[in-house]
């Protein structure tokens, strides 16, 4: 699947408990991107989320990070997930993965294994730094 294109606007800071995971993490990741932008003083990408649902569909290792350095906000780009400038497939060959599994997986709280969903949206625009203290 290509990437699509997807209209985002301006970057949100919201509050790190509004959002919703649909995954989890693996930690060693989250140890050494923790680090990292410790290190960086900054974050590079935003994290993609649902606007309706809050869902994270791209930056679960990014959120967990920024949670780990105490920081209780978080830098969100907002989309319609529903709309058709997003889609998703799955990391693993012969496993398949629909934006319902991931709203599913998202609201219930039963979390997919780590790396099962692949978001595809255009990255153009998408990557800038967000330095930290703007996250306190």
């Amino acid at each position: 699947m290509a990437e699509k294109k997807v209209a985002m606007k301006k970057v949100a800071i919201v509050d790190n408990e509004l959002l919703k995971s649909h995954e989890r993490t693996r930690k060693n990741h989250v140890e050494k991107l923790t680090a990292q932008i410790k290190y960086d003083g900054h974050i590079w990408n935003p994290i993609l989320v649902d606007k309706k649902t809050m869902i994270i569909l791209d930056g679960h290792h990014r959120r967990a990070a920024l949670k780990k350095l105490g920081l209780s906000r978080v830098p969100v780009r907002f989309v319609n997930y529903m709309s058709d400038e997003i889609g998703v497939a799955s990391w693993r060959k012969g496993e398949r993965v629909t934006k319902k599994t991931v709203v599913d997986a998202g609201l219930s709280g039963k979390l997919l294994p780590i790396k099962t969903s692949r978001h595809l949206f255009s990255k153009e625009g998408f990557i800038f730094r967000i330095p930290l203290v703007k996250l306190k």
